[in-house]
């Protein structure tokens, strides 16, 4: 890796923005009407739409850092329409109608949040340039048309499948097969969409406490080692990071992804690669990437380094190893040799949350008064806007469309114990990456075997 890396310090995008100065921590015990445990997208997407619903609500945040320290400001910025862990696990349990009304709803939340920036005078740098996916050997190619032939089926004709001339118009990759387009993704600036939602929730009164670790989520109750919050609905937001509370280290798995980005590259560079359209860049491999062009004209390209530490320990300031930093600037080399000279300025890693099936969800016991959202698995820029609307609907006890979507109270199984959590993470992401190494060098456009043993066992689509 190379010396001059700036590896860690939470993430690329608060290099611009600056580590937002801290709000003063919980000083003493409190009651609230409804206390969110984690101000990251979720969290703060619902204090948003629960102060414009009903702007008498006291609102009481409570966060380990500082707002957007975990996924919210260290993703890829790809604001996209993804339904995690697939459309067809919802079929069985609640009809084809149901999930349509899902996707669509996916679809809707793209503008949602663009809308929500626009009128909140959120500069997030978002543009709308829809995601694009590349085939770059005969086995992703069957998988890319396969996927192009599913979203027909299910009557999303929005969904384009384009040729290698037509792929290479957009953005101009040596070797790629085909591409497939879609319109609902936008690329956006993450620590800036996060910074710009805490400053309008403070706006409307919510409270912040930050610097505050809250240790259990009890019913009607959050403890922290600085006074507890009691509240008619306790909202878990806490993602990547809900492993760290009391009776909650097997509900989700804390996944590590990492991105590099380079320098700013020069006209010349970027007169030879296109993407003028600004789309996010995806391909169809098992261990994918995931890349934009950021605002200031740099490639940022993630994907995993070390997937899992064992007994789902997380990163402090998200520290990535060299080898995956050699791993990703290996990738924007072969995919991008005009910028194969470019020196790589940032890396970084973060947590996702994933639970057992893959599958996101929202929920509250009424009962306990404790309301939940997560388990995005990387979806979570779109998702959480709509877990926010959603969570509203919930508590105020409204019967809404959004409340009807097939994830709410979606229910999995825990994750396994150590030492088999760590056996199975590493052994299932090893496998993956010797499929992609075998499917690159052959000719046969079937997914390796090793793939589709390893998606059996994980439950992947």
């Amino acid at each position: 890796m190379s010396a001059h890396v700036v590896n860690g310090n939470v993430s690329f995008w608060y290099d611009e923005e600056g580590i937002p100065a801290p709000r003063p921590a919980l000083a003493e015990s409190l009651t609230a009407d409804v206390c969110i445990v984690g101000a990251g997208y979720t969290g703060l997407w619902t204090a948003y739409y629960l102060k414009k619903a009903s702007p008498t609500l006291r609102i009481v945040m409570l966060e380990e850092r500082f707002a957007g320290y975990g996924a919210s400001g260290r993703n890829g910025g790809w604001l996209t329409n993804s339904i995690t862990g697939g459309r067809d696990q919802y079929v069985a349990s609640h009809g084809k109608t149901a999930v349509t009304a899902f996707q669509d709803a996916m679809n809707d939340t793209v503008d949602e949040v663009i809308r929500v920036a626009t009128a909140e005078g959120i500069d997030a740098s978002i543009v709308k340039g829809g995601e694009l996916n590349i085939a770059s050997n005969p086995a992703q190619l069957a998988r890319l048309r396969e996927a192009v032939k599913d979203e027909h089926a299910w009557g999303f004709d929005d969904v384009e499948i384009l040729d290698a001339a037509q792929a290479a118009a957009r953005i101009n990759i040596p070797g790629v097969m085909a591409g497939m387009w879609h319109p609902h993704c936008a690329r956006t600036h993450p620590a800036k969409l996060v910074q710009g939602l805490r400053a309008t929730v403070l706006a409307l009164g919510v409270e912040l406490y930050e610097n505050t670790r809250v240790t259990e989520i009890a019913p009607h109750v959050a403890h922290t080692g600085r006074g507890s919050v009691t509240a008619d609905h306790i909202v878990r937001a806490t993602e990547g990071f809900t492993a760290s509370l009391k009776g909650e280290h097997r509900t989700w798995l804390p996944m590590n992804s990492s991105i590099v980005v380079t320098e700013p590259l020069s006209e010349a560079v970027w007169t030879d690669i296109g993407w003028e359209g600004r789309e996010t860049l995806g391909d169809m491999a098992h261990v994918y990437f995931y890349a934009q062009r950021t605002p200031d004209n740099r490639i940022a390209m993630g994907g995993r380094g070390v997937p899992y530490r064992f007994g789902s320990r997380t990163d402090n300031d998200g520290t990535t190893q060299a080898s995956t930093v050699e791993s990703l600037s290996g990738l924007i080399k072969r995919y991008f040799p005009a910028a194969a000279g470019a020196n790589i300025d940032r890396a970084w890693s973060g947590v996702l949350g994933v639970p057992r099936d893959w599958a996101a969800t929202v929920g509250l016991d009424a009962t306990t008064g404790i309301a939940w959202a997560g388990g995005y698995v990387g979806t979570g820029v779109t998702a959480t806007n709509l877990a926010g609307r959603t969570l509203c609907d919930l508590i105020l006890g409204r019967d809404t469309e959004l409340t009807k979507l097939p994830w709410v109270n979606h229910q999995t199984r825990k994750w396994e114990i150590e030492p088999l959590r760590w056996i199975a993470t590493h052994g299932l992401y090893a496998a993956y990456s010797l499929a992609d190494a075998r499917e690159d060098t052959s000719h046969s456009a079937s997914t390796s075997a090793i793939a589709r043993v390893a998606n059996v066992i994980t439950g992947r689509h």
